[in-house]
């Protein structure tokens, strides 16, 4: 009995994690403070060759996410506290993972997103990309994957300007070398933020090996290459939540 009350502490705690942003959203002022707080500036030594004309306007889109994962993580609460139980019933271990990434510059970052797989899956394995029926996931884990519930931690990062809504997905360290090392334009996408979606998550395959990540790289250099529409971030967000709802295409 003892070992439940234990359990279910556990699990209430990190519903109040995951909720912290729904009470602090109640407080505008607070919430836009630390937003403010976190935000990510430019380097003043960067090199022109990640600069990006994303900048142009940049602080209206930044504006926007804030808006959106605010409103997102408000919405979501509920949904926030029913996925943390289901994965603590489901499988040992925590429910929300965090992993370092890549962001803007290369600049490295905690990322956040709900635990799909087994604890210290890559234990055995190192560093390697999730495959179709990748027996290291769990049973819920396959759902969050397939409906991409697993990203919604990331509003987070997007609050804290890690990321943005739209852009390419946030990507480690290992993965980045190797495709660079193929690709040398492919370090264009680090010009902007790392965003939860995009046209990569939309239009090309998942990316479970180095085939299928190399042909997500001109999806990814385009926001670098061409300053994003608000036109397309909004119909970005559209087509990822048809994709989300109605024909849910994750793994």
């Amino acid at each position: 009995m003892r070992r439940w009350g234990e359990w279910v502490q556990s699990a209430f705690t990190e519903i109040a994690a995951c909720a912290i942003c729904v009470g602090l959203a109640d407080r505008w002022g607070c919430m836009m403070e630390l937003s403010h707080r976190f935000e990510v500036c430019d380097p003043v030594d960067a090199p022109a060759a990640v600069d990006s004309p994303r900048r142009t306007g940049g602080a209206l889109l930044r504006t926007i996410d804030i808006a959106v994962a605010m409103i997102g993580l408000v919405a979501s609460a509920p949904i926030l506290m029913l996925l943390v139980l289901a994965i603590r019933l489901d499988s040992p271990g925590a429910a929300v993972f965090a992993q370092v990434r890549l962001g803007r510059h290369r600049v490295p970052f905690t990322l956040y997103k709900f635990r799909t797989m087994v604890v210290d899956a890559e234990a055995s394995t190192g560093q390697v990309w999730a495959t179709r029926n990748d027996p290291r996931i769990t049973r819920i884990g396959r759902f969050l994957r397939k409906s991409r519930l697993d990203e919604l931690p990331q509003l987070i990062n997007v609050l804290k300007g890690e990321m943005s809504m739209i852009g390419p997905r946030p990507i480690r360290k290992k993965f980045a070398d190797q495709l660079a090392a193929l690709d040398p334009a492919y370090d264009r996408r680090f010009a902007v933020r790392p965003g939860l979606t995009g046209y990569a998550q939309i239009y090309a395959p998942y990316g479970s090996n180095v085939d299928e990540q190399l042909q997500k790289i001109p999806f990814d250099r385009r926001y670098a290459d061409t300053p994003l529409s608000l036109r397309e971030y909004v119909s970005l967000l559209l087509r990822t939540l048809w994709h989300c709802t109605v024909k849910p295409a994750g793994r």
